[in-house]
C-alpha cells in the first residue's frame, strides 16, 4: 500500500512458535537489508502521509483437531464460542492497547484517514475495525486482530490476546458501541495502569513498571529529539523519518 512496503504471511502454528517466527524474521530481514545497503524498518509509522505498518495477528482455537471457531450456520460462519472470544477482546481493547502498541510512534499509525484499525468493533469488511472476520472454511476459520503495531513484543501480544479471548471480562453489547482506541500513548498508559485486567495478565507490579517505562520514553522523546533537530522540522515529536534518530531511543 505504501512505498517500499512489503507484507509477509506465515502459516498458522502454535502460539509460542508463531512468536518465535516473528522475531526470527525481523532478525533475518534486518541483516539482509543491511547487506544490501538498506534499512528494514518495523516502525508503525515510518513515513508521514502514507499508510503505516501493522502486525495483523490471526487467532483460532482448536480442540482434538477441531476448529472451535467454525460454524457454518453462525454469523459470518463463526461459532458462539468464537464471537465470545471476539467480544472479550473488544471489551478489553483499551486495557490491551499499550501492550499491542507500545511505542510513541504507534499512535501516529492509528489514524482513520489511512485505513487504520482504531475502531473497537468487529467486521468482515470494514478496515477501520480492530478485529476483522476473514472469509474462511472449517479449517481456516479465525479472527484477525489488526490494531497491533509491528514493534510490539509478539510474545506479549499473543499471550495477552489469547488470555483475554479465553478468560477475559465480557461487556454485554460491546459490538454495538462506537468507541475508538487512544490516539496518543499517554491515554494508553492511563488505561493500562488503571486496568484490573492488565494486572491479572501481567501482575500489578509488572503492569505498573511497564507503564512507568513507557511514560519515561514518551516524555524523553521530544526533549532529546529537540537537541538534535529543529523543532519546526517535525509536526509531532514522534513524527521522525530519520532511522538513525530512532535508533537512539
Amino acid at each position: 500500500v505504501a512505498p517500499s512496503q512489503f507484507e509477509l504471511n506465515y502459516s498458522y502454528t502454535e502460539a509460542t512458535i508463531a512468536a518465535d517466527q516473528v522475531m526470527l524474521y525481523k532478525l533475518a530481514c534486518r541483516q539482509v537489508a543491511n547487506r544490501l545497503g538498506m534499512t528494514a524498518s518495523f516502525l508503525p509509522k515510518p513515513i508521514v502521509g502514507v499508510n503505516g505498518n501493522g502486525m495483523h495477528t490471526n487467532l483460532s482455537v482448536a480442540k482434538d483437531g477441531v476448529n472451535l471457531f467454525w460454524d457454518e450456520d453462525g454469523e459470518e460462519n463463526l461459532s458462539e464460542y468464537a464471537w465470545t472470544f471476539v467480544d472479550r477482546i473488544l471489551s478489553s481493547a483499551l486495557d490491551l492497547c499499550l501492550m499491542l502498541n507500545p511505542s510513541v510512534n504507534g499512535y501516529r499509525r492509528l489514524d482513520p484517514a489511512f485505513e487504520a484499525p482504531n475502531a473497537i468493533k468487529a467486521s468482515p469488511s470494514d478496515r477501520g475495525s480492530m478485529v476483522r472476520i476473514p472469509i474462511a472454511d472449517r479449517k481456516s476459520s479465525r479472527v484477525e486482530v489488526r490494531s497491533i503495531a509491528p514493534d510490539a513484543n509478539p510474545y506479549m501480544v499473543i499471550y495477552s490476546l489469547l488470555s483475554t479471548g479465553l478468560e477475559g471480562p465480557l461487556v454485554e453489547g460491546v459490538r454495538g458501541t462506537t468507541s475508538i482506541l487512544p490516539d496518543n500513548i499517554y491515554d494508553a498508559i492511563t488505561h493500562l495502569c488503571g486496568s484490573n485486567h492488565a494486572a491479572e495478565l501481567l501482575g500489578p507490579e509488572v503492569r505498573d513498571r511497564f507503564g512507568e517505562l513507557k511514560k519515561a520514553v514518551a516524555v524523553r522523546s521530544p526533549r532529546a529529539l529537540g537537541t538534535m533537530i529543529k523543532t519546526g522540522e517535525i509536526q509531532f515529536h514522534h513524527e521522525v523519518t530519520n532511522q538513525h534518530l530512532w535508533r537512539l531511543f
